[in-house]
């Protein structure tokens, strides 16, 4: 209590230069909209000035009572309802001030300049420090809150927060810490506190599997983000859905996962079993669960949630302006964004962001959570569009990391001590897609070798880790492809397929069991392309990064190697000697589940190598890997991994997206996990199913 008095007394301190940049803020908001004449009207700017301070004093009397009573409200409206309820102050201004009016849309535009201009001049005159951000988040409650608990929680047992950077890899944590990016995380570590510790994803490295594995311990028939379920009707379960979203978590859940005693849930795909959930995708449908009295600390400030849709507005122009600076730099490689997305980057790397903090303090303020985790999804979002090292991407953790700061202080007001532990579900790896490279995609491949009357769906557009994105298109037109794995050569497309595929005079002939067969089969004709519903399809293909996956619907079971060489014979060659596959994994009747490659099969049920191993590149547990996912349910009949290049780091994604991940390859396989230096986390952690164990262990410990 002593030090928390301590803080709020510094808060105090503040108090008057706050109160002044807000009426300032409000006051330059007012002339903003004014001048846009879109229903704001002063008759001078010395009325505006007095406007904006019988504003901020409404709020100060009644914002503290009408906020409780239109929580709710303001929840289910996503915000809305504040917005509404500043206009509604300001509108009840204009009733005492002469000389003012507002109507129709001003009554929504005027808070988010007023919270715009404040954020801005507190950032020049870095008056948001800690203290202030705290009274401006959750005011006198704090202390209300510290009396009442302090001396009972105070003697409780620690709680654990779990903050995951989706899609971070641990070299580029390491990166962004050496190079000043994540200030606070850096403090950590020097002040030796905490340690960070690598670990190894399984085959599916997205968020579904690896959540799946930390949140419940069982990833198990997850093959991919998105899969065919052959036995129930070839539906395309998708980890998002909203509908398949709970199925999978009733599958996978026995009730006993890692936020089940007194747990909380924020932005996840899967609850872990907790019962407090808050934009968690398995819990979506059931909106009674949606809301908890965390959200007060959203709404808690008249001005945070405009302030929060003004941060949005300008991540959306950011995006814009990132665009138009990688075409303008020529920056490589490259997806044309389109006008849709900079809106999707900004839900996730800002209005997720901010509300994902506040609440969050209110559990910690609280003091009733034992355990929470929570998904920050910013810097995988932006990794995907411009690059795993891209400026975009290193300053959206600049921002991550100031949500950690404010979540450290955040301790000091809690009634129970916190200890904040930061991890990764998974990495991405960068490079140039499938289809910049081949002027094709892996749905174009399978169409050109099977035969000409096949029906063919595929899903390849995005990788939906989060709540869904746009579809993307490629920099350019089909014409522009790779020779090789090198630069862009500009083109006749219709060599590709010639170009692509290894001649047998090219390929080495290695005698052998299968080897013999995949390097001298020709090709046949290349079929014309048809266009065919998921529900006709006889061939369904999706994508996750750079892992494919080929179902062939009109069977029932898994079709195995000799029968997919029998009804099918050039499938399997043609994905194989294409360079830009790095290898296939089916099944065989005689010699168990493989792995193909152009000029070697890797036999997995005994470790075999026939010609040259094709997971060579792949990392030591990679045939470890395979055999584990050829033992799910929902294996494709076929699954096909982009080639790697291990001296540049790159993949070839099968979705359009610069930085990939869901196969294997590259630094998508090695998140981390920033724990503190007394766990016991010591040996090799494989598989998220691992992870979960060992973070079972320690929360059993606390």
């Amino acid at each position: 209590m002593e030090e928390y008095d301590q803080i709020y007394h510094r808060s105090r301190f503040y108090w008057l230069g706050r109160s002044l940049i807000m009426w300032i803020g409000g006051f330059l908001g007012f002339m903003i909209i004014d001048y846009f004449s879109v229903g704001l009207k002063f008759d001078s700017w010395f009325t505006a000035f007095i406007a904006a301070g019988i504003v901020g004093i409404l709020n100060a009397l009644f914002w503290p009572i009408l906020s409780r009573i239109f929580l709710p409200f303001m929840v289910f409206t996503v915000g809305v309802g504040a917005l509404l309820l500043n206009g509604f102050f300001i509108w009840l201004a204009s009733n005492f001030v002469e000389g003012f009016t507002i109507q129709g849309t001003a009554l929504i535009l005027t808070p988010i300049a007023m919270a715009a201009v404040t954020t801005i001049l507190s950032a020049i005159l870095t008056i948001d420090d800690d203290a202030t951000y705290y009274r401006n988040v959750i005011r006198k409650d704090i202390k209300e809150k510290s009396k009442e608990k302090g001396d009972k929680s105070s003697k409780e047992r620690p709680g654990i927060i779990f903050l995951e950077i989706d899609g971070l890899a641990e070299g580029v944590l390491w990166e962004a810490l050496d190079q000043g990016n994540m200030p606070t995380l850096k403090k950590w570590i020097d002040e030796g506190s905490h340690t960070i510790t690598g670990w190894e994803t399984d085959l599916s490295s997205q968020t579904g599997a690896s959540q799946a594995g930390i949140l419940h311990g069982n990833n198990h028939d997850i093959p991919a983000f998105r899969w065919v379920e052959k036995a129930n009707n070839n539906k395309i379960m998708v980890s998002t859905g909203l509908s398949d979203a709970p199925i999978i978590e009733n599958r996978i859940s026995d009730a006993q996962g890692l936020l089940a005693v007194n747990g909380a849930s924020r932005s996840n795909l899967f609850s872990g079993d907790a019962e407090d959930v808050i934009f968690t995708y398995s819990q979506l449908k059931n909106l009674k669960r949606f809301y908890t009295s965390a959200w007060y600390y959203v709404y808690s400030n008249p001005t945070n949630f405009a302030r929060i849709v003004a941060l949005f507005l300008w991540d959306v122009f950011l995006d814009f302006t990132s665009q138009f600076t990688h075409y303008i730099k020529n920056i490589q490689p490259r997806i044309r964004r389109g006008f849709i997305y900079p809106f999707v980057r900004a839900g996730a790397n800002v209005f997720l962001r901010e509300i994902t903090t506040a609440v969050l303090i209110g559990d910690m303020l609280d003091g009733n959570v034992d355990v929470a985790y929570v998904t920050y999804l910013g810097y995988d979002e932006i990794a995907h569009h411009s690059g795993v090292r891209d400026r975009d991407s290193f300053y959206a953790l600049r921002k991550l990391d100031k949500q950690f700061h404010r979540l450290e202080q955040a301790k000091k007001y809690a009634p129970r001590p916190y200890h904040l532990v930061v991890q990764s579900d998974h990495g991405q790896t960068n490079g140039f897609t499938f289809l910049q490279r081949y002027g094709k995609t892996l749905e174009d491949l399978v169409r050109e070798l099977m035969p000409a009357e096949t029906r063919i769906y595929s899903k390849l557009s995005s990788n939906e880790d989060h709540f869904g994105q746009v579809i993307q298109e490629p920099i350019e037109e089909s014409k522009r492809y790779f020779k090789g794995k090198g630069d862009f050569v500009v083109g006749e497309s219709r060599d590709i397929f010639d170009k692509a595929v290894k001649t047998v005079d090219e390929t080495p002939v290695v005698k052998g069991r299968i080897l013999d067969y995949l390097q001298r089969h020709k090709i046949g004709q290349i079929p014309q392309k048809r266009i065919t519903s998921s529900e006709e399809a006889q061939v369904i293909v999706l994508a996750s990064g750079n892992l494919g996956l080929i179902y062939l619907t009109e069977y029932e079971e898994r079709l195995s190697f000799e029968q997919l060489k029998t009804f099918y014979p050039d499938l399997i060659p043609g994905l194989v000697q294409h360079e830009g596959v790095g290898f296939i994994m089916l099944f065989s009747e005689e010699h168990g589940p493989l792995a193909m490659g152009a000029d070697g099969v890797h036999y997995l049920k005994d470790g075999t190598i026939e010609g040259q191993d094709p997971l060579i590149n792949f990392g030591p547990r990679a045939a470890q890997h395979l055999k584990r996912t050829d033992s799910f349910q929902y294996t494709p009949d076929i699954l096909v991994n982009s080639f790697y290049d291990p001296e540049k780091d790159e993949v070839a994604a099968f979705e359009e997206l610069v930085g990939s991940h869901g196969g294997i390859g590259g630094e998508q396989s090695r998140p981390f996990i920033m724990h503190p230096v007394n766990w016991d986390l010591e040996g090799e952690i494989v598989g998220a199913e691992k992870l979960h164990q060992l973070l079972k262990i320690q929360l059993e410990k606390l």
